[in-house]
């Protein structure tokens, strides 16, 4: 009797509430946007530096050092905060929970601007990887439940092809405001318009949890909500014995070392290993990003989504052999001394390299129950940047030092290699290991309480 009055009500609800408010299509546009602005955020600070280093009036004076730590400033709290977040989104209002870290994030940004000390603009750019933690580990997760299985490679290549154009905008639009307005009305112009995005977020609907999932059960009303901090660690200690996730997250890790180092020291090899000029190194290798970047994402959603019709594995089919057949171009792009084979050879490798971002994502997704979602994607987050590009820009500075920078970038090809490896491993062991936390949760729902409402008989 009290499900049937709940299904009745949330009839009545859902009639109430407007069509483009529950529409899939309305949450994959505004957090697409959202994404968008969130890496324009990220890198218009890397369009800044030069200004930000002059003395006051003009900048803050500061060093190369404090410029360096306000983006480790933002990466540490990101990656701190990012589990709590993940637990909260998988227990409560994801709209409302990116509504509030965007919000926070803007205001952070725009609060930049505002600085006139280095210690202000580390407080505000830290601030931002709160609000980004809210948003990343939420949105994944909720995009996840708003569309079926089948066409999740799509909707994450769409999602994240804002990554290379948010970082291509970035360092185009942070220089031209800075040109015609000054470095502070940078940040107010990158920061503010997350404020309207926030109000249109809040007003989406929440898709179900398990929605689009086949034989996996609505749990909005069964997540354990008194699980508290001894059931959060027991579920990220449950993911990472899961192969299924464990193996994606592995790859995806020396996948994010690669791009790391790639986007960090690609510009300055260009310029000093093969004498183009500082524009060509930056501007127009950044636009060459940018474009391959977003052909690249789409077609490795696209493919993906097909192969999928064969293959439960196609995501990491996709994403294993794209990586495999980069890595030559990858090692051409930078040992070859003529302009024609190492352009060419750069442009194919990053439409590649790119391949895999939707697909990847998808795979995550798919490996955990609907309910962990959210915390599986803190724990992605957790891991590919801690083994990722946190330490690989560093790494290839040292030894650049003791060797040169031709030798330590020769890391990326390595480094594609392993996880088109650790990839393919995954998806031939897929084929046969059925670990996910989905399937466990079908498997033994006495254990796991996912299909007993959350609460063991």
């Amino acid at each position: 009797m009290n499900e049937q009055l709940n299904r009745v009500n949330t009839l009545a609800d859902n009639q109430n509430i407007s069509p483009w408010r529950q529409s899939a299509s309305s949450a994959l546009i505004v957090l697409t946007a959202i994404s968008l602005l969130n890496y324009l955020d990220r890198y218009i600070v890397a369009s800044l530096v030069n200004e930000l280093t002059q003395p006051s009036p003009n900048g803050l004076g500061l060093s190369g050092a404090q410029v360096g730590w306000l983006s480790s400033g933002f990466v540490i709290v990101y990656l701190l905060t990012s589990p709590l977040f993940g637990s909260l989104a998988d227990r409560r209002s994801r709209p409302r929970l990116i509504a509030t870290g965007v919000t926070i994030w803007a205001i952070a940004t725009a609060a930049g601007g505002l600085a006139g000390t280095f210690a202000m603009l580390f407080a505000a750019r830290s601030i931002v990887g709160i609000g980004e933690a809210a948003y990343g580990t939420a949105a994944p997760a909720m995009l996840a439940d708003a569309f079926p299985k089948s066409r999740r490679g799509r909707v994450f290549a769409i999602f994240y092809a804002a990554v290379p154009l948010g970082a291509a905008l970035g360092y185009v639009l942070g220089g031209l405001i800075e040109q015609h307005y000054g470095w502070r009305s940078a940040f107010f112009i990158a920061g503010l318009p997350g404020l309207a995005l926030a109000v249109l977020v809040w007003m989406l609907k929440d898709p179900p949890r398990g929605a689009n999932d086949p034989n996996i059960e609505d749990t909005d009303t069964t997540i354990r909500l008194d699980d508290g901090l001894l059931g959060t660690l027991k579920t990220y200690c449950r993911l990472f014995m899961n192969r299924a996730f464990t193996l994606p997250v592995l790859g995806y890790a020396a996948y994010t070392f690669a791009i790391g180092a790639l986007a960090f020291w690609m510009p300055d090899f260009l310029e000093k290993s093969r004498g183009l000029s500082v524009k060509e190194a930056t501007v127009e290798f950044g636009a060459s990003f940018a474009v391959t970047g977003l052909l690249g994402t789409l077609l490795g959603g696209w493919l993906a989504d097909r192969l999928l019709k064969r293959t439960e594995q196609a995501y990491l089919w996709v994403c294993g052999v794209s990586m495999f057949i980069a890595v030559p171009f990858l090692f051409l792009a930078l040992v070859a001394a003529s302009p024609e084979v190492y352009l060419t050879a750069m442009v194919f490798g990053e439409i590649l390299v790119f391949l895999p971002t939707g697909p990847v994502n998808s795979a995550v997704i798919n490996a955990v129950a609907p309910q962990d979602r959210a915390k599986a994607m803190a724990a992605c987050i957790l891991a590919i940047h801690l083994l990722g590009d946190v330490p690989s820009p560093p790494l290839v500075g040292f030894v650049s030092d003791l060797a040169s920078l031709e030798k330590a970038l020769l890391m990326v090809p390595l480094a594609a290699l392993v996880c088109s490896v650790i990839w393919l491993g995954s998806a031939l062991i897929g084929g046969r290991d059925r670990g996910s936390s989905a399937d466990e949760s079908r498997r033994n729902p006495d254990k796991n309480g996912a299909s007993t409402g959350g609460v063991p008989r």
